[in-house]
């Protein structure tokens, strides 16, 4: 069996393209099927780079996709519920989830292209102005066309797809009023309490803690350092080896089995817990490259300034935060 017949469920066969148009529409379709939901989106991004491991990027936005999850299913878990209302929540799960959607909404079509220009042997990256991709994504793929340099194109993304969340998201005034400034945010954001973990079958997790998290300077440079660890030579194939083997699922039992003296989260299966969300862009977005200007430290390569190996660390922050949801319970009884 080829390649392209195994990969045939998950995008058509490209002798099925009878004219631009068409790809186009197919285009449409399926990214409106993969953006349903959470896991929808992991999946796909994973498909995706096992067709073409030369678009790094697309490992990388699976496990961080993972992340995503995990983050929005705590808050159907056995602790936050305890201390945060249920309309914070669902205020809380509609950011993780409007800015996961948009990335996608942006980024797949620019996936797909490159896809079947590469199983047609064509020129098509003309069809990115068709879904409004920003003009500093149009000139990185021409220039991974002409150079083929993967980090390159891997970090070009991380810029593109932080930048396309900045201000429907990050700085949506309603966002910034009920979420950025609720209180779990600012425990996880000022005390490390949250982090992008990248699990083992071993056991253990690597990763970064999250700091700043509204600032785009911040969130660029985490991405280069998520990048650095996941592609790490001798780290790699272990965390390969977990994606390949562990189904997503929103629970952070995906991986907490695998784990010695993890803390108990009792997360429960995303599609138990959430329905899909329909969204909607109500005002087009425009270009944020036309915008903003690209800055030269977004495409510096990070260098590992502390342990990327969090196994201890994050379960003890677990522990802490969930003494700090107990006593903070204990008050509301008072």
């Amino acid at each position: 069996m080829n390649k392209i017949s195994f990969f045939q469920p998950f995008l058509p066969d490209s002798s099925h393209v009878e004219t631009p148009e068409h790809l186009i529409s197919i285009i449409r379709e399926k990214t409106f099927q993969y953006n349903r939901d959470n896991i929808s989106r992991t999946k796909a991004y994973q498909k995706y780079y096992l067709l073409h491991p030369e678009i790094k990027w697309s490992f990388l936005a699976s496990m961080v996709s993972r992340n995503a999850g995990w983050n929005m299913c705590d808050l159907k878990g056995a602790w936050f519920p305890a201390v945060i209302d249920k309309e914070t929540r669902k205020d809380l799960f509609l950011t993780y989830e409007r800015a996961n959607w948009l990335i996608f909404q942006d980024v797949f079509p620019q996936l797909l292209i490159y896809h079947y220009k590469t199983e047609m042997d064509e020129e098509m990256f003309h069809l990115l102005r068709e879904f409004f991709v920003s003009d500093f994504m149009q000139n990185e793929w021409k220039r991974f066309r002409e150079e083929g340099d993967r980090d390159r194109l891997m970090q070009s993304l991380i810029i593109n797809e932080q930048n396309v969340i900045e201000e429907p998201v990050i700085q949506h005034p309603v966002y910034k009023r009920r979420v950025f400034k609720t209180k779990l945010f600012f425990l996880e954001d000022h005390f490390h309490f949250s982090s992008v973990v990248f699990p083992t079958k071993g056991g253990n997790l690597y990763g970064a803690s999250v700091s700043d998290f509204r600032k785009l300077d911040s969130r660029i440079s985490l991405g280069n350092r998520l990048s650095k660890i996941l592609f790490k030579e001798d780290l790699y194939f272990l965390f390969k080896e977990f994606a390949l083997s562990t189904e997503p699922t929103g629970s952070r039992r995906d991986y907490e089995r695998y784990c010695k003296d993890a803390p108990f989260t009792g997360t429960p299966l995303l599609r138990t817990v959430y329905g899909v969300k329909e969204h909607h862009i109500h005002t087009p977005l425009g270009d944020w490259s036309q915008r903003r200007k690209v800055k030269e430290k977004w495409f510096r390569r990070s260098q590992f300034k502390e342990p990327v190996k969090l196994t201890k660390w994050y379960f003890q922050k677990q522990r802490q935060l969930q003494k700090l949801i107990k006593i903070e319970e204990l008050f509301r009884k008072e």
